[in-house]
């Protein structure tokens, strides 16, 4: 715990057999529970995050990375947590940042953080390709114009929220693919929840899980049709259910 708070972890896995116990090891203390879902894995890695203590969830069928994270969520708040911190279990993120992320909301300064690849430098000395980091400019560019906010990237997979943010959201409106992360940050502008970021390296390697080049356009196209529908429903020309409480 952290304050009083519940710290849960949630590891949305797919094929992560070879990185799941280097990511968990890294975990700090802070941390009340740690739950896995695994979404239909071709893999050991539901049998080795058992196997590691972890709660584990299994889906019959692949739901994709949005559906994943409902799960998660859902069931993070079913076992009473106060912070949910999403770390991917592809060890691309550093886990030991979970505890000053989860202590920005547990002492009421914001409502949500993101561990951001961008601030600093350490996003192409980690590896990111270069079109990936021209293309994370060029749409964070674009939302922080059409959400009107000023951060230093959308996309990363690295998040902590505050119970209130996920039980106020409604995710089921949103993708079950990889445009979720992106919709999710959307809604908490809208309803005017408090983001903070922090610095977070990364690594990319061939164990990290990344989307190839057709499918990063198409969560890029799915990106600005994001930012587009929340400044059409600011504008009252449509009235989005993912906007609705």
């Amino acid at each position: 715990m952290i304050n009083g708070k519940k710290i849960i972890v949630v590891l949305p896995a797919y094929n992560a057999e070879k990185t799941l116990e280097v990511t968990w090891r890294e975990i700090p203390p802070e941390v009340d529970v740690v739950v896995l879902v695994d979404d239909c894995s071709r893999d050991r890695t539901a049998a080795l995050a058992q196997k590691l203590g972890i709660v584990t969830v299994v889906h019959k069928a692949n739901t994709g990375y949005g559906g994943n994270q409902k799960t998660c969520y859902r069931t993070a708040l079913n076992l009473g947590a106060d912070i949910i911190v999403m770390v991917h279990p592809d060890y691309q993120y550093t886990p030991r940042l979970v505890t000053a992320m989860a202590a920005m909301i547990a002492y009421g300064e914001f409502d949500a953080v993101l561990a951001s690849r961008i601030l600093g430098t350490g996003a192409l000395k980690g590896g990111m390709p270069l079109y990936k980091y021209i293309a994370n400019r060029f749409l964070t560019m674009v939302e922080n114009i059409l959400l009107g906010q000023k951060l230093s990237e959308y996309h990363t997979g690295y998040r902590a929220f505050s119970r209130n943010v996920l039980e106020k959201l409604p995710l089921d409106a949103n993708s079950n693919d990889f445009v979720f992360d992106n919709q999710m940050v959307a809604q908490m502008v809208w309803f005017g929840f408090r983001i903070g970021e922090l610095s977070c390296p990364t690594k990319y390697f061939k164990e990290a899980s990344s989307i190839n080049f057709r499918r990063s356009v198409i969560y890029g196209l799915g990106v600005l049709g994001t930012a587009l529908l929340f400044r059409l429903n600011k504008w009252g020309f449509t009235a989005s259910p993912q906007y609705r409480a």
